[in-house]
């Protein structure tokens, strides 16, 4: 089995490279069985039969769970840091005890800390917003950070409770900002409520109301952002912006509120862009500096000089306005650089606007390592399995990223094309077909056909 290599920073892609992948779980098999014929035909029709993908199927999952009794295999998290580049299906994560989400664990073992998420808009496919064409942006999510790093204590525990007594006695100030933090807080709340916890929805009371407790409940969660964590993510953003002309980089954070963590971000995005790419960016923060020494008309004109000359502008919004503004003024966002929650949110809103997440792609990489898992960004959808149904096309455009980022760009641009031309015909699958007019009604393996008769 021939594997991709990375030497100083550069894929290594054999004519014949293996490539790891999972069905995925619900809709996952028959989305794949479109999905994988459309990358074999593209594949084909771009090199002649020079090049070919050795597919190596791997399990995680519900499926996982049913044949090994274990979600994560080590088997699969070694075939995808052996062979440094593969594709994933929709996962479920069996309910109960194990791991919080099979995704993020994926992330985070393989340290893949970018969450690349493009969304731009296919000609015809049904919009909620009058102008989807005007979105056109990509998304550097942090993917390691945040509150995904899953560090939390359940209310009532005896772990929150530590927590709380090392807050009380090494930080009583900000322990105090915790409203509920002591007994005789939570006690003097019911008092001014008039009603006991206990009748709030205690012993003998209904059924469907919540159980409060006089004892102190309060769920605790860490926030970790980190410098070296920022500036990977930052870095990347503004080279991927800077080596495919894009004219900015926006830094999206919630820094007025969470200053020393999004601040930081925001903060540190700054200075590594200065620091690390000179005049080939035009900062915000240099517009500040250069506003507060000479007037804002000098700030102005510097950064219109500074713009004509090619450099990428660096600029930061804050989260709230940002999911406002990208309904309002699309045209002024181009590439994104958020932490992890923000980038959540954001890229399925966006994705909303262009069609939705059926059709979004997702890629999690590590520029460093080369390690790279491109993914389907919804959900199992149980209720369609095996019905050959739903649209395949968030796993299509998610190889289309896969093969991109090997450099096999002819392949990628034949997905696209077949892509755009299927939907161009309106030959679309039932999610689609519902909002158009005139629309032809397909199948999951239908489409598949459609988009390879349209390469």
């Amino acid at each position: 089995m021939a594997k991709i290599t990375i030497q100083k920073g550069k894929l290594n892609v054999p004519d014949n490279p293996t490539l790891p992948f999972v069905r995925g779980d619900g809709t996952g098999p028959d989305i794949w069985a479109a999905s994988v014929r459309v990358f074999d035909e593209a594949v084909k029709k771009a090199y002649g039969g020079k090049r070919k993908v050795e597919w190596l199927e791997v399990f995680a999952g519900e499926t996982a769970m049913a044949k090994f009794n274990n979600a994560l295999p080590d088997e699969t998290v070694r075939a995808f840091h052996e062979y440094l580049i593969g594709i994933k299906g929709p996962l479920g994560t069996p309910v109960g005890k194990g791991i919080r989400s099979l995704n993020v664990a994926l992330r985070q073992m393989l340290d893949l800390y970018v969450c690349l998420r493009p969304v731009r808009w296919f000609k015809g496919v049904p919009s909620p917003v009058k102008h989807p064409e005007k979105v056109d942006m990509v998304i550097f999510r942090e993917n390691t950070e945040d509150i995904y790093a899953g560090i939390e204590f359940q209310g009532g525990s005896p772990e929150a409770q530590k927590v709380l007594d090392f807050l009380h006695k090494e930080f009583p100030k900000e322990f105090d900002k915790i409203r509920f933090g002591t007994q005789a807080r939570n006690e003097e709340f019911w008092k001014q409520v008039g009603v006991s916890p206990e009748r709030a929805g205690g012993a003998g009371e209904s059924k469907g109301a919540p159980h409060f407790h006089k004892e102190v409940c309060v769920g605790i969660g860490i926030k970790p952002v980190s410098w070296s964590g920022s500036v990977r993510l930052i870095h990347t953003a503004i080279a991927f912006a800077l080596q495919n002309k894009r004219k900015s980089v926006t830094l999206v954070h919630k820094g007025n509120i969470m200053k020393f963590t999004e601040g930081a971000f925001r903060d540190w995005g700054y200075a590594i862009a200065e620091q690390h790419f000179g005049e080939k960016v035009y900062t915000w923060a240099r517009w500040e500096k250069t506003k507060a020494e000479a007037g804002e008309e000098s700030a102005n004109n510097e950064q219109k000089a500074a713009v004509a000359r090619g450099a990428v502008v660096i600029k930061d919004a804050i989260a709230d306005i940002t999911l406002q503004q990208v309904l309002t003024r699309p045209e002024d966002f181009d590439v994104i650089a958020t932490l992890n929650l923000n980038g959540d949110y954001l890229s399925d809103a966006l994705a909303a606007q262009v069609g939705g997440i059926g059709i979004a792609p997702g890629g999690n990489i590590n520029y460093i390592s080369g390690h790279a898992i491109f993914e389907a960004t919804h959900g199992t959808a149980p209720k369609y399995a095996n019905q050959d149904k739903v649209n395949p096309g968030s796993v299509i455009l998610s190889g289309e990223m896969m093969f991109r980022y090997m450099g096999w760009t002819e392949v990628a641009d034949l997905i696209i094309k077949g892509l755009e031309g299927a939907i161009g015909k309106r030959t679309v699958t039932y999610d689609f077909a519902r909002q158009m007019e005139g629309a032809k009604e397909v199948k999951c393996s239908q489409f598949g056909d459609a988009v390879i008769a349209s390469m």
